[in-house]
C-alpha cells in the first residue's frame, strides 16, 4: 500500500520584526537671563538643535534690567517656537504670617537678610533649582522619559572661563538620578567674550549681569546704578534685620576698606538717597511692618493679606508707611 505523502506543515508565520528606535531624552536649558546661558540659547537654536524647554527659576527681585531682558528673550523664543516657563518656589506654611511668594518677602517676614549675607549659598538652590525641579517633575515629557528609564538632560551655562571653571568642577561631582547634566559651552571652549560676541553677532543686546538688587554679591558700582526704589527696599531690609543681626553688619557682611557692612551706609555716603528718607525708612517702617504682621496674623489664611500688599504702600509713599 503506497503510503500518503503529506505536505510538510508550513512554518508558523513569524511576527515582523521592527527596529525599535528610543524616544531621545528631553533636553531643558536652564536660562539664568545671563550672558552666558543666553549665548547657549543662541548657538542652540542656530544649529537648528534647540531645547525642548527653557525655564527660568525666578526670585522675584532681580534687577529691573534683567526683567526687561527677559521679557525681549521672551519674545525671540516665542517667534522662534521655543517653550519658555518662569518658576517661583511657593511656600507651603505661613504658621501665623501673612504669605510671602518671594525672596524680599521672605527676608522681611522673617527678619533676617539672604543666605549669602549669612555666609551661606543656598537662596540659588531654594529660589532658582528648587522651582525648576518642581516644575520638571510634573512636565510631562520629563515623566515619559523617566518611565522610559532615560534621565532628563540639563543643559548648564557654564563657560570656559577659570571662575566657572571652578564652579564646574564642584557642580560635576554632584550624581543625580532625574537628571544629566551637560555643558556645551565648555564643549565648545568658550570662553565670556566668545559669549558676548556670540549674541551680539545674532543682533541681540548682551544681557546685564542678573543679580537680585537685595545679594551681598553685588559691587558698590551695581548699587550706585539701582533705581531709587530698589536702594529704598535694600534700606528696609537691613533696618527689619538690624535687632537680629550679631555675627554681620548687613547685606555686604562686614566692612572692609573699600565698602562698609551696611549697604544703607553705603547709600547714605554716596548720597544716593536724601538722609531724611534712609532716617524715616528706618525710623517707621520695621515697626509699621511688624504692626502689619500682627493684624494679618488674626485673619484666617485664605483671607490673610499677603506680604506683597503691604510692600505696594511702602513703594507707594516710603514716608507714609504706617
Amino acid at each position: 500500500m503506497t503510503a500518503i505523502k503529506r505536505p510538510a506543515l508550513a512554518a508558523p508565520p513569524r511576527d515582523i520584526d521592527y527596529i525599535r528606535i528610543a524616544e531621545p531624552a528631553p533636553v531643558v536649558l536652564a536660562y539664568g537671563i545671563g550672558v552666558d546661558s543666553t549665548a547657549l540659547l543662541v548657538e542652540l537654536e542656530s544649529r537648528g538643535t534647540p531645547p525642548d524647554l527653557v525655564i527660568t527659576g525666578d526670585p522675584g527681585v532681580e534687577k529691573p534690567e534683567t526683567y526687561a531682558y527677559q521679557e525681549m528673550i521672551a519674545s525671540w523664543m516665542a517667534a522662534r517656537g521655543i517653550r519658555y516657563e518662569t518658576v517661583r518656589y511657593t511656600p507651603r506654611r505661613f504658621k501665623h504670617w501673612p504669605p510671602y511668594y518671594d525672596l524680599l518677602a521672605n527676608v522681611l517676614t522673617n527678619a533676617t537678610l539672604p543666605s549669602i549675607s549669612l555666609g551661606r549659598h543656598s537662596c540659588s538652590l531654594k529660589w532658582k533649582v528648587a522651582p525648576q525641579d518642581a516644575f520638571l517633575k510634573d512636565w510631562a515629557p520629563a515623566k515619559a522619559a523617566w518611565l522610559r528609564g532615560q534621565k532628563v538632560i540639563r543643559l548648564i551655562g557654564y563657560d570656559a572661563s577659570p571662575a566657572d571653571t571652578r564652579r564646574y568642577t564642584h557642580a560635576s561631582t554632584i550624581a543625580n538620578d532625574l537628571f544629566e547634566c551637560r555643558y556645551p559651552l565648555r564643549e565648545w571652549g568658550w570662553d565670556r567674550t566668545a559669549c558676548i560676541a556670540r549674541i551680539e553677532a545674532a543682533g541681540l543686546p548682551v544681557p546685564p549681569k542678573s543679580s537680585c538688587f537685595i545679594c551681598g554679591a553685588m559691587k558698590p558700582g551695581e548699587v550706585r546704578a539701582l533705581p531709587a526704589w530698589c536702594l529704598r527696599l535694600i534700606v528696609l531690609v537691613e533696618a527689619r534685620a538690624a535687632p537680629r543681626l550679631h555675627t554681620v553688619e548687613g547685606l555686604w557682611r562686614r566692612s572692609t576698606s573699600t565698602r562698609p557692612g551696611r549697604m544703607t551706609d553705603f547709600i547714605r555716603a554716596e548720597e544716593l538717597l536724601p538722609a531724611a528718607d534712609i532716617d524715616a525708612i528706618i525710623r517707621d517702617a520695621p515697626a509699621a511692618l511688624i504692626r502689619f504682621q500682627d493684624v494679618a496674623a488674626h485673619v484666617p489664611l485664605p483671607e490673610r493679606p499677603a506680604m506683597a500688599e503691604w510692600l505696594e504702600t511702602f513703594n507707594a509713599g516710603f514716608l507714609k508707611v504706617a
